[in-house]
């Protein structure tokens, strides 16, 4: 993979590339990049500032007000670090300023192989129409209202619709697709989307399974499928997903062949409620 000199975390090459996708606007600053996303204010990961080094609390103020001169309305602060294991020594201290830090595992493949419980019952295929997709965002709702660390429903909606219609976007204009696992009903099982970011590297967004259809083999069998999918239409050589190391998903990933490569490091200060 060729990446700009100034991308140096493969997780944050390929967050970056599908914003670009979306309408991002990304602007390179001498010790930091900007990704604006104004067609979707709340969608924190898309609004953000991507910081040369980690930041430090000697260095917070700083950057805090580099983040409200470009993001003046924004109601969070969100910032990424470009290092491929980047070290944040002022943990507590930047805790104690509001921040929630996360150190993402991001795993690779050349290829995946079938998982052990492989779903022969639902319809893997993606949405292609209006009802597809609102069946798509019912299953995030229901995601999201299962997750005890979850966000208001009003907004999270917001934002699922803001991010569905991305995806359908990036769907529509040939740089990847979302797939979706139906049932004979038309409800949204599971899904995920698998996008194009250059260079021969896709990477997965936003897998999901609705809580009450899990252990199911729903989730493996659409990132096997998704993976040979993006091989097929996009001759992919390294594919990119990206999981919390503390949840069961990286469990899963590695069982259809994904190995641990890097840690994505972010830090994000949510809103007032």
């Amino acid at each position: 993979m060729t990446a700009s000199p100034h991308t140096r975390s493969l997780g944050y090459f390929t967050d970056v590339a599908l914003r670009r996708h979306e309408g991002a606007t990304v602007t390179r600053h001498r010790r930091h990049t900007s990704v604006q996303s104004p067609f979707n204010p709340s969608f924190w990961w898309g609004n953000y500032l991507l910081l040369d080094e980690a930041p430090t609390a000697g260095t917070l103020d700083a950057w805090e007000a580099e983040f409200r001169r470009i993001f003046p309305e924004a109601a969070h602060t969100t910032f990424g670090v470009n290092l491929p294991a980047a070290e944040l020594t002022d943990l507590e201290s930047l805790r104690a300023r509001g921040y929630g830090a996360y150190q993402d595992t991001v795993l690779t493949a050349a290829r995946t192989h079938a998982p052990r419980t492989l779903n022969r019952d639902a319809q893997l295929r993606p949405p292609n129409t209006d009802a597809d997709w609102a069946a798509v965002l019912e299953l995030r709702m229901a995601v999201n209202a299962a997750d005890p660390h979850g966000h208001a429903p009003d907004g999270y909606r917001t934002f699922a619709q803001g991010k569905l219609g991305s995806y359908r976007r990036l769907q529509e204009g040939g740089h990847g697709t979302y797939l979706a696992a139906f049932d004979d009903q038309g409800r949204a099982l599971s899904g995920l989307g698998i996008f194009d970011c250059g260079d021969g590297v896709a990477r997965y967004q936003s897998v999901e399974t609705h809580p009450e259809y899990r252990a199911r083999g729903l989730a493996g069998t659409l990132v096997h499928t998704a993976a040979e999918w993006a091989r097929e239409h996009h001759g992919t050589r390294q594919l990119v997903i990206v999981a919390d190391p503390g949840y069961h998903a990286q469990a899963l990933y590695e069982s259809v062949g994904f190995a641990p490569t890097e840690t994505q490091t972010g830090l994000e200060k949510r809103p007032a409620e």
